[in-house]
């Protein structure tokens, strides 16, 4: 038991208070140093292949979390409740007097935290315990912690190691700085919070606690560590973007660089995907969901891209290079990829052969299994009879993920997408994107402090209307001040003005059914044009301002894309009828979100955008207020 303490001592790393008293007391712990060993542990042991992670709640009896199974291909858990298969979006709350704008824990649930983070360390030190060490970022440009969780969620812990890379504890380097530390007790989401996902976050000046009180790796060892990179960036002043990123390669040898962001079910994942072709070797552009007609493209070649990030990208002072241009990073160690849109064999060749047989253990989750089968990612669970669950997950090592650039990159071009849904005359909506649209700075900006979180999201409980997951859309997962953060966003977007901005839709076109097409087509064209400007006449100010400069035209290695999936209020079904009626909805909402911005901590530059926003301002006005580069 002391042979950990001496090694820190020898060491000079410090351990937190809270962390001292929990492994001094409890029951027992054993120290893990890599990925391979909470495998092990996943299934309950070397000789297991078949684990059922239960407790027994008080009152309540025998409640079974999660279904695991040793499978080829690493380690397949299930949720037995379809409510822990998605995040819910208000797991998290704060329970510190440091500066914030999230809802208190004491405001939330009456009484003070003190309180249940005692009940919570007595319930650890009854347990017998898994522990690790991590480092939450790349590059030494983060923050290390250390996971501490019941031993019989196994599952739970591989995935966070694999997410926030796990280090031996005879690799810890003198003086490791124990910034964050997550706590897992997944009992208390049934004994004290209804059957709810809660995550709380704790900070000091030199500590960020995470207590997770559910198994979903979403909220806490994703978003939870992700709130912790956040919190370390608003002191020392830089953002950890929550993107996707992809160096892409034209048939011409072009290289661009696109930086994708977006809230949860933004297209982030799919923009490192391959398009799919069709059995005839066409692209299929879209269907109308009215009068079922479809439309194809004839595409000869497709560029060739390498991954750079997933969803998660360090902004740091140190990565940047002066060229105008935003430098990112990687912040993770694993990619916590979303398969829904995977159905059929053959769908994503790529990935289904990065995961049927990969180099090293993935996990995944809502995925079917049978002990010693192997996971196949189109193969989802059923949250009822005939109902498909909408989040399928696998977390895959990015060291394993073939061409992925580990150095740090310019982004070229800095897209955002948005989850529309369908728009007609007679039922109007926010579907009014058209394939994709350029965006001056400040509105790039705008989009940013407003984040859609859009039509159907399939990564989000109960997620379905228009709601926003505001700043730079990782604000769910911040735990500080939202003005900060606008600030520090607008002055990055500033500092850039070598960067172009697009917006882009997935799902809906006005009555098209499109999926995430819209997005790979345009990083198709933009990649082929490579650092050449469109023409004058390509584009035009948009009908709905908000929306930039909508597209005249679009060809692609010859193949034209009608008009009507460019500027939806051509097509006959949605008219300028429908359009109108759905910019309103657009701009009403946008006025309502920016409302919690408009304040005096604010930076004059992003108060003036705000103030031309709320006042109906036209593109040529946010041109003014930021100079622009396209």
């Amino acid at each position: 038991m002391n042979t950990l303490f001496k090694v820190l001592e020898k060491k000079r790393i410090n351990l937190p208070e809270n962390v001292y008293v929990i492994l001094s007391s409890c029951r027992s712990y054993n120290i893990f140093n890599s990925v391979d060993q909470l495998v092990t542990i996943a299934v309950g042991g070397e000789n297991n292949n078949s684990f059922e992670v239960k407790y027994n709640i008080p009152d309540v009896g025998v409640i079974t979390e999660a279904i695991v199974h040793r499978v080829s291909n690493g380690i397949s858990a299930n949720y037995t409740e379809p409510y822990m298969r998605r995040r819910d979006p208000d797991t998290m709350t704060v329970a510190d007097d440091l500066p914030s704008d999230k809802g208190h824990f004491r405001d939330r649930f009456g009484y003070e935290f003190d309180l249940l983070k005692k009940e919570t360390i007595d319930w650890l030190k009854e347990q017998d315990l898994c522990v690790f060490f991590y480092f939450a970022g790349r590059d030494n440009i983060g923050s290390g912690g250390m996971a501490i969780a019941p031993s019989n969620a196994g599952f739970f812990a591989m995935g966070l190691s694999m997410l926030q890379s796990i280090i031996a504890i005879n690799e810890l380097p003198e003086e490791f700085s124990i910034d964050s530390v997550v706590y897992i007790a997944p009992t208390f989401r049934h004994t004290h919070f209804r059957g709810k996902q809660i995550v709380v976050h704790k900070r000091s000046e030199n500590l960020h606690e995470i207590f997770s009180y559910n198994l979903y790796p979403g909220p806490s060892a994703k978003k939870g560590l992700y709130g912790a990179l956040l919190s370390k960036g608003e002191k020392e002043g830089w953002i950890t973007a929550h993107c996707s990123t992809v160096q892409v390669v034209s048939p011409y040898d072009n290289i661009t660089t696109f930086m994708h962001e977006g809230a949860s079910g933004g297209g982030k994942s799919e923009m490192l995907q391959n398009i799919v072709r069709e059995p005839n070797g066409q692209v299929l552009l879209g269907e109308n969901i009215i009068t079922n007609e479809k439309r194809f493209i004839n595409l000869p070649l497709f560029c060739s891209f390498n991954p750079v990030t997933d969803d998660m990208a360090l902004c740091h002072p140190a990565l940047q290079n002066n060229d105008g241009k935003l430098t990112v990073l990687d912040a993770e160690n694993a990619w916590f990829i979303r398969v829904d849109s995977i159905i059929d064999y053959g769908d994503d060749p790529f990935l289904e052969k990065l995961t049927i047989k990969p180099k090293k253990p993935l996990l995944f989750l809502n995925i079917k299994s049978n002990p010693d089968s192997t996971a196949l990612i189109w193969d989802h669970i059923e949250d009822s009879l005939g109902k498909r669950c909408p989040n399928p997950r696998v977390i895959v090592p990015r060291d394993i993920v073939p061409r992925v650039i580990n150095n740090p990159v310019s982004v070229d071009i800095r897209s955002f997408g948005v989850r529309t849904p369908p728009c007609t005359k007679e039922n109007p909506n926010y579907g009014i994107i058209g394939l994709f649209h350029i965006l001056p700075p400040a509105l790039a900006w705008l989009w940013r402090l407003v984040s859609p979180r859009g039509h159907a999201n399939p990564s989000i409980v109960n997620g379905g209307g228009m709601e926003s997951e505001g700043v730079g859309s990782y604000w769910p997962f911040a735990a500080g001040k939202m003005t900060k953060h606008a600030n520090m966003l607008l002055e990055q977007i500033i500092q850039a003005p070598q960067m172009r901005y697009t917006l882009v839709p997935n799902q809906y076109i006005g009555t098209w059914k499109v999926g995430f097409k819209p997005q790979l087509l345009m990083r198709e064209y933009l990649t082929r044009r490579g650092n050449a400007k469109l023409r004058s006449d390509q584009y035009q100010y948009a009908r709905c301002p908000l929306l930039g400069f909508e597209l005249n035209y679009l060809t692609i290695e010859g193949a034209k894309i009608p008009s009507r999936f460019l500027q939806v209020h051509r097509q006959i079904e949605v008219g300028t009828e429908g359009y109108d009626a759905g910019a309103n909805i657009l701009n009403e909402f946008f006025k309502s979100e920016l409302l919690k911005y408009n304040k005096s901590e604010l930076s004059a530059t992003g108060n003036k955008i705000i103030e031309a926003c709320l006042s109906g301002a036209s593109v040529e006005d946010y041109e003014s207020i930021i100079p622009v580069n396209y």
